[in-house]
């Protein structure tokens, strides 16, 4: 499966205004555009294993593609949604719980790299990871 693998990301496009937008502090904002966030994947059918590993946390997050479960951001924001494959992307379709507002995210892989991108209240963010 194409997104099976580790990835580092690499670069960052608006994501600074993302997590403002998303509420996220100063300080939270400053120190997450450099969190040298790692995701390894791993993706059996319709179920992925997803561990994510960075300067502040690590977790592992298991999903089946229509499922609804929740989910907790680095700061803390928590979710409740799915993941669903459109083409072959990954789309993702989350409601926080502290305000009910939606938050969509898609990764798909672009060449050799696997661009995430986040988009809430209308700002969109973009990171850009490498195999690692």
């Amino acid at each position: 499966m194409a997104f099976n693998g580790t990835w580092k990301v690499e670069k960052n496009e608006n994501y600074e205004k993302f997590m403002e937008a998303m509420g996220v502090n100063m300080v939270k904002r400053k120190l997450g555009a450099h969190d040298n966030l790692k995701f390894t994947i791993q993706q059996d059918g319709n179920k992925f294993n997803v561990k994510e590993s960075s300067n502040f946390r690590s977790i592992e997050t298991e999903f089946t593609l229509g499922v609804e479960f929740e989910h907790s951001l680095a700061d803390g924001t928590e979710l409740t949604g799915s993941w669903n494959m459109e083409g072959n992307k990954l789309v993702g379709k989350f409601t926080r719980k502290d305000n009910g507002k939606q938050l969509t995210a898609y990764r798909e892989i672009i060449g050799d790299d696997l661009v995430h991108t986040y988009i809430y209240e209308g700002v969109e963010a973009k990171r850009i990871f490498k195999r690692a």
